[in-house]
């Protein structure tokens, strides 16, 4: 049985509720590791259950780097204007502005890249190759390895957070899925910069 203090530490690290802190522990034996793995995994499963709901309120935030060389207008949906107005939402938001500033993504997920860029990196990769003397085979595989990546620095949500690298974009979005309740959607985002 978890003591009191494990479960409030839970919590301060995970801005997990409590009950689910308590929950968590109790499975994973209080192992506060294996206990942070378990909330993930509910938080990836609650998170994957919200996707189709529809996101009809949300906000636009701005954030402007003090140097004012660099500036980001995100549009981050979720499903009530409740959530959109609490103070983790807008967290949230300044987060994913912050990714953006810093990292700059030019698409939010790999649905968004046009079919013509893939195709265009595709041939840039396999020219890079076609002398190598590499069976075609190997080719292919490194051509499809080096479009992964590709996609990786390209999209938002596949991009290591810069906040903490063991996790994606993605993770930290699936993460305040579970915590608001709601499903949360980037719709679109521009990033500005004098440089």
């Amino acid at each position: 049985m978890p003591n009191i203090d494990q479960v409030k530490r839970l919590r301060e690290e995970t801005e997990a509720p409590v009950n689910e802190c308590l929950k968590a522990l109790n499975e994973a034996r209080g192992d506060m590791e294996k206990a942070k793995e378990v909330l993930r995994k509910w938080g990836q499963t609650l998170a994957a259950k919200k996707v189709e709901r529809e996101v009809k309120e949300g906000i636009v935030d701005v954030y402007l780097h003090p140097n004012k060389k660099v500036g980001v207008i995100l549009e981050l949906r979720c499903e009530s204007d409740f959530v959109a107005k609490s103070d983790d939402f807008q967290k949230l938001a300044h987060e994913l502005c912050l990714q953006i500033a810093a990292a700059n993504p030019q698409f939010v997920s790999e649905e968004n890249i046009p079919p013509e860029t893939l195709e265009k990196e595709r041939r840039i990769y396999l020219e890079q190759f076609s002398t190598s003397g590499k069976p075609e085979p190997v080719i292919k595989g490194i051509v499809e390895g080096k479009l992964k990546k590709y996609q990786a620095e390209n999209c938002l949500l596949f991009q290591p957070w810069i906040k903490d690298e063991n996790k994606t974009v993605r993770d930290l979005l699936t993460e305040y899925i579970a915590k608001l309740g709601e499903n949360i959607v980037v719709r679109g985002f521009s990033r500005l910069s004098i440089r």
